[in-house]
């Protein structure tokens, strides 16, 4: 659908209340720039809910997402970013622990 060539998860929460510009000034002020291809995300602070921009090359894209019940896993300790892999980001936005996905996108380790 959208080619996404890296990944980008910011650390800091966002109100989710923001719309694009806002998201967009975040990016810039967190990550220097919005970069054609690249997906951007965000959480808030209880992280249950996640906000992704993505810069197609003409526009941006905003979408949400709002678990029901548990949250996403979160860093809560690293820098203010973190670069993720396609295989990272399909475990992140369903709740899953992404961070222990290995090489062949196998969750190895609960």
């Amino acid at each position: 659908m959208i080619r996404l060539d890296a990944v980008w998860l910011a650390v800091e929460p966002l109100d989710m209340r923001a719309g694009t510009e806002a998201a967009l000034a975040r990016i810039v002020h967190v990550f220097g720039a919005a970069r054609p291809h690249h997906a951007y995300l965000f959480a808030n602070r209880r992280t249950n809910r996640m906000k992704v921009l993505v810069h197609d090359g003409i526009g941006v894209w905003l979408a949400a997402r709002r678990l029901h019940q548990g949250k996403f896993i979160w860093p809560k300790d690293s820098t203010g970013t973190l670069s993720l892999t396609r295989p990272q980001l399909d475990a992140l936005v369903l709740g899953l622990p992404w961070q222990r996905i290995g090489e062949a996108g196998v969750i190895a380790v609960l």
